[in-house]
């Protein structure tokens, strides 16, 4: 029998429209928002489906996703059709009507088609917008060894934070008797009270449960999985929960999940990269991050025009990036950046070919690609000053729009 992997096809969405990460996609899809330096959000989804040996993978995309078409066509053109290998962007097709993607659950319904057509006998559903690392294969494994029509990615999460979720409820066989989406009031595992058990947005689909339920004539006002098919399905067929970060797979188990949905989830998801002990290790050998890199010269420290030595600390700098009498503390610069002589940038984010020049200080801050912060400015030092010019998240996160042109002091 052909292994489990080569029976499934894989549907990664990515159409989301990211409004709560703006200014970041004002011009991208949020799953091609840069992540960690070199990665884009999707990286992490898709090498999962790469190390889980997925080789059949339809990536649903929609709003702003050309950012996101070429990072797939440049980084992720290594299947082969010859042997019925792809990783295929699917625009909205409007074959089941004049619409655009209403939700999650209508994104797949309209490409039940080449749901269909693949052959698959079990399909998996994934977000392109979470920083994780798994091993599907392991949870299809699951799916086919309980004999489910549904299986659903789940992981403990504290009570408080639960009703950002959906909420799973399980029985002594771990097969789900309740699923509740966003709940005011999550229940608590009943041998853990101060904890819930949550979805991840991550299922397996028998082909024949998913083709069943969208089959049917779909009332477009149901979109989404979590509020509308889970709930209508545990009564119907067995739903199963799978728990993430256990020994099942090869990957090893962090058990690290992030929703980066927001500014402030992105930019501490980010700053967990330069703890001295991070959470999500991606020097890890047994399951690398794949990403397009662009072919630039090796990343490096020097001194200024007048001898100030470059300096580096708890940080990631990626190809090209020259420190040139700068000083970088806990943060992470992109391709091409490049800092000049008494520059600081502590606990922030440069994009690729920012530029900091001489006596800058950047803090707390996120700054999209090529924008130049002039000599002497100042960025996440004085946030009522900043909110006059940028966004500034919940927690004070100064995030510098793409292209962003400072006034010089000559305009005023």
């Amino acid at each position: 029998m052909p292994e489990i992997t080569n029976q499934t096809i894989a549907l990664v969405l990515a159409g989301g429209v990211g409004s709560r990460l703006h200014p970041l996609t004002a011009d991208r899809a949020k799953p091609a928002v840069p992540f960690g330096g070199k990665y884009r959000i999707i990286d992490f989804t898709l090498s999962n489906c790469l190390e889980s040996g997925l080789r059949r993978i339809l990536v649903l995309t929609q709003y702003k996703s050309h950012s996101l078409q070429k990072h797939l066509r440049d980084g992720w053109s290594i299947f082969n059709p010859s042997l019925g290998e792809y990783i295929t962007p699917v625009p909205p097709q409007m074959r089941t009507g004049e619409r655009w993607y209403a939700g999650t659950a209508d994104a797949v319904y309209q490409n039940l088609y080449l749901i269909e057509r693949s052959g698959a006998r079990y399909v998996l559903i994934l977000s392109g917008d979470h920083i994780y690392r798994m091993d599907y294969a392991a949870m299809l494994e699951a799916h086919r060894a309980t004999d489910a029509g549904v299986t659903v990615a789940s992981m403990r999460v504290p009570c408080r934070e639960a009703s950002a979720f959906g909420v799973i409820e399980i029985d002594d066989t771990g097969c789900i008797v309740d699923f509740q989406e966003k709940p005011e009031s999550p229940a608590p595992i009943p041998s853990e009270p101060d904890a819930s058990l949550v979805s991840m947005g991550v299922y397996v689909f028998s082909v024949d449960v998913l083709l069943a339920r969208l089959g049917q004539r779909h009332d477009i006002s149901s979109d989404d999985f979590g509020k509308d098919v889970l709930p209508s399905l545990i009564e119907q067929v067995r739903v199963f929960a799978y728990q993430f970060g256990g020994k099942a797979g090869r990957v090893t188990a962090d058990q690290y999940w992030r929703d980066v949905g927001t500014i402030d989830a992105y930019f501490e998801a980010n700053m967990d990269l330069v703890r001295p002990v991070p959470a999500m290790d991606l020097y890890q050998p047994d399951w690398r991050i794949r990403t397009y890199e662009s072919q630039n010269p090796p990343a490096r420290t020097t001194r200024g025009e007048s001898g100030m030595q470059g300096t580096c600390t708890d940080s990631m700098l990626c190809s090209g990036t020259i420190i040139a009498g700068g000083r970088v503390v806990h943060s992470i610069l992109s391709p091409n950046v490049r800092l000049n002589e008494g520059a600081t940038v502590e606990s922030s984010i440069l994009f690729e070919s920012v530029q900091v020049g001489n006596g800058a200080r950047v803090e707390r801050s996120i700054i999209d690609k090529f924008v130049r912060v002039p000599p002497g400015e100042t960025i996440g030092v004085d946030i009522e000053k900043d909110r006059a010019r940028f966004v500034v998240s919940e927690r004070g996160v100064v995030v510098v729009p793409r292209l962003y042109e400072f006034r010089s002091l000559a305009s005023g």
